[in-house]
């Protein structure tokens, strides 16, 4: 009889959350506490509308920080937490004109890198779609695929769109609105093919499962609400992705954190 331990398989949990304000957040929630309970090696927050120097160095005990941070004050924002120290980290597209805004933030670990996105929004009557379309969204697919060309990818966070109508609670209704247009879904879909995976939908086909709900008219307590925050990752970790979760119970921004945990990362 062989007595030795099986070796278990080590699980790595990452949390991505627009938290619409990262200073605010923490002054709502018992924010030490609160990173105690999530029990997360990779923290990805979008819109933190705050700079490194604008919080303590202790905000977040046991986490390494790496942000990029928009030139304007209060806006936008990208930040990883990491419990283990990357290889590499690196800020933005390598474009000036579109890493102004703070958008994104990447880290290289030995077997994946981890991209952290707030993706630009088309913004009331469309006026920036065509930024978005035409610019953003092909400029971003290009920077994943060249890292996923290199070694697996997971890139999570804020992509303002919701894909596909079981994604939207009112799809007709919101047929031509910010995150629901024919380009912005296309868009998503041309960055998931032929690469990568929503992981929420590899384990979840469910309708009214969302992320971000309206403060207007009740919305969260109604569930009328959107999924436009994901967790994607490269085919290749198929086999490594044990699940993939939406957090409504967690409050504190009107996104909610989405979640995937992967053993041997």
């Amino acid at each position: 009889m062989d007595l030795r331990k099986e070796k278990r398989p080590v699980q790595t949990t990452l949390v991505s959350w627009n938290v619409n304000g990262l200073r605010a957040v923490i002054r709502k929630q018992n924010w030490q506490p609160f990173l105690q309970q999530l029990d997360a090696d990779l923290i990805c927050i979008q819109e933190t509308k705050a700079s490194e120097e604008q919080l303590t160095t202790d905000f977040a005990p046991g986490y390494q920080a790496f942000w990029h941070a928009a030139e304007k004050k209060g806006y936008s924002g990208t930040l990883i937490l990491s419990r283990k120290t990357p290889l590499r980290v690196h800020t933005g597209l390598d474009d000036p004109e579109l890493d102004r805004e703070g958008r994104v933030v990447t880290a290289e670990f030995g077997h994946f890198h981890l991209v952290n996105v707030y993706t630009p929004n088309a913004q009331n009557e469309l006026r920036r779609l065509e930024y978005r379309a035409q610019v953003w969204d092909p400029a971003f697919r290009r920077y994943v695929c060249a890292l996923e060309a290199v070694k697996p990818v997971i890139m999570c966070g804020d992509f303002n769109v919701a894909h596909q109508a079981i994604d939207i609670a009112r799809p007709k209704a919101n047929e031509r609105s910010p995150g629901y247009t024919l380009e912005e879904r296309q868009g998503f879909s041309n960055l998931l093919q032929p690469h990568f995976d929503d992981s929420f939908r590899l384990f979840c086909s469910d309708p009214g499962q969302y992320s971000w709900w309206s403060y207007r008219a009740r919305a969260r307590e109604k569930n009328i609400g959107w999924r436009i925050d994901y967790v994607c990752t490269s085919k290749q970790l198929r086999d490594q992705l044990v699940s993939a979760q939406i957090h409504p119970e967690i409050y504190g921004s009107d996104h909610c954190p989405v979640s995937a945990t992967f053993q041997n990362l």
